[in-house]
């Protein structure tokens, strides 16, 4: 049945009647971006919004791992150790037993002292200890030591070949000798005692103003609209237009951690411009001074795993540490757990910590220990959503995270002393007058506001803040292949 009743043929009904004469159709304009109203029935309108991607927040990962601290200052610097003990890579075999120091970096400089004792390594497996008789510490880069074997003639007739690694591990001098004493003469050889300094390293980070605006003009505030709701912030009920300005403050959120995730310094020559400075952010503090494992999958097994402990061990050795990974890097950790758990049947792992059959059937694994390092693993949703990390595949990837838990100590240049502080903090700006640790306003003319001609109320949010990210060298960044 054709319904296509003309203005002038429409027959008020008495009754509340369904007739041809008194359909009244909302919409018969062909084509039009209209809900067709021309059926025999109105449809059924449900209030309540569909959450089909459930909670789409991403934020969270940083109030986990970390804290909030503010500061006033336009930069962050924090100092941190060097390693205690003297050692080098890539040195070269010169004559029989001379070790020299050139073509190495210029800022390794040789500060092994006549009457150390060292260990000597090659590449190859071979090794030989010896004695200093000179050293000499030079310049940059071109300093040498004269290091006598215990066991053998030369260094060469020990075996070694090419580059060679050198540390210290203590001394020797003749009975009734003297310390002997510090040498003043560079780019000479040496009697001399040389005196270490201890060095730190200096890092820096600064912060990023963060801003995003939401805009409802004064004539849609007037017409109101309901719709239920239940948001991810964990409020529920009726909202109209401030249910966009919701959205937008979630979104907003979300940017706050994401920044400090994704962000990059601008680099010289890059095409930023000049306001956009930038700043270091966790994957890219990572990559920079950090441990990166590329390809990890559970078809390597744990011996691919022990690879990244047996690195650790070389770094901080933090004995508990976190895992956030993404969807398949977390099943390939339950897939290599599962193969070496002792309630491993057929694929599947029972009970909780005890792989007890009869506790539970557990397919995943939250805790581990290996070696002497205990792990807590958990999913990352950043890595997952489709809107973000979780649609990328290849080597551009990050399939996953490992954080040191716990504190490291770091020297304030400010205070002038050692402090703790979280690995992984953000710092925000802030002062007795201003707090920009996320900061929201009113403007406009329209919604309570009342600062502007402006017929509309403009919702406005910032923040400035920036991550720190403190002993990264012993942090894992887990790309794919």
């Amino acid at each position: 049945m054709s319904l296509q009743p003309q203005f002038g043929n429409l027959v008020p009904s008495q009754a509340q009647e369904v007739l041809n004469s008194n359909y009244l159709q909302w919409n018969n304009a062909a084509g039009a971006n209209f809900v067709d109203f021309a059926q025999q029935y109105l449809p059924e309108v449900y209030e309540q919004e569909v959450e089909r991607y459930g909670n789409r927040t991403l934020s969270g990962f940083l109030r986990m791992v970390g804290a909030e601290m503010p500061m006033t200052s336009d930069q962050v610097i924090w100092s941190e150790q060097n390693r205690l003990h003297i050692a080098y890579d890539n040195l070269t075999l010169a004559g029989a037993n001379v070790i020299n120091w050139i073509g190495t970096p210029a800022s390794v400089i040789n500060v092994i002292s006549v009457g150390a004792t060292v260990v000597v390594m090659d590449d190859f497996g071979a090794e030989v200890k010896c004695y200093v008789s000179a050293s000499t510490p030079g310049a940059a880069g071109v300093g040498s030591i004269t290091a006598l074997p215990y066991t053998a003639a030369t260094i060469a007739a020990a075996g070694l070949v090419g580059q060679v690694k050198v540390f210290v591990y203590g001394s020797e001098y003749a009975k009734g000798s003297l310390t002997p004493n510090n040498t003043a003469v560079a780019g000479a050889a040496s009697n001399g005692y040389i005196s270490v300094d201890p060095q730190f390293t200096q890092f820096s980070n600064s912060p990023i103003i963060i801003r995003n605006k939401y805009v409802v003009n004064g004539s849609d505030m007037a017409q109101i609209g309901w719709v239920e709701v239940a948001t991810e912030d964990g409020t529920s009920g009726y909202l109209w237009y401030l249910k966009a300005e919701s959205e937008t403050r979630l979104r907003f959120e979300d940017y706050l951690e994401m920044s400090l995730v994704e962000g990059e310094i601008a680099a010289a020559g890059s095409g930023a411009i000049a306001a956009a400075n930038g700043t270091q952010g966790l994957f890219a503090a990572v990559t920079a001074r950090g441990n990166v494992q590329t390809g990890f999958t559970a078809a390597a097994g744990i011996d691919a795993f022990d690879a990244i402990l047996k690195n650790l061990d070389t770094q901080g050795a933090i004995e508990e540490n976190m895992l956030f990974l993404q969807r398949q890097t977390a099943l390939d950790f339950d897939d290599m757990l599962a193969s070496i758990s002792g309630g491993y049947a057929g694929g599947t792992a029972f009970g909780l910590f005890e792989n007890s059959e009869e506790m539970a059937l557990n397919l995943g694994f939250s805790g581990f220990r290996r070696g002497s390092y205990d792990f807590y693993k958990t999913d990352w949703k950043y890595l997952n959503d489709a809107s973000t990390r979780g649609a990328m595949v290849g080597p551009s990837s990050i399939e996953g995270v490992l954080i040191p838990a716990g504190t490291s100590t770091v020297y304030d240049q400010i205070l002038g002393t050692n402090i703790r502080r979280p690995f992984l903090h953000v710092r925000y700006r802030a002062s007795q007058g201003d707090d920009r640790r996320m900061k929201s306003w009113l403007t406009g003319s329209a919604g309570g506001a009342f600062t502007s001609d402006l017929d509309a109320m403009e919702v406005n949010f910032l923040s400035e803040r920036c991550l720190v990210v403190q002993a990264a060298n012993n942090f894992v960044l887990f790309k794919g292949l």
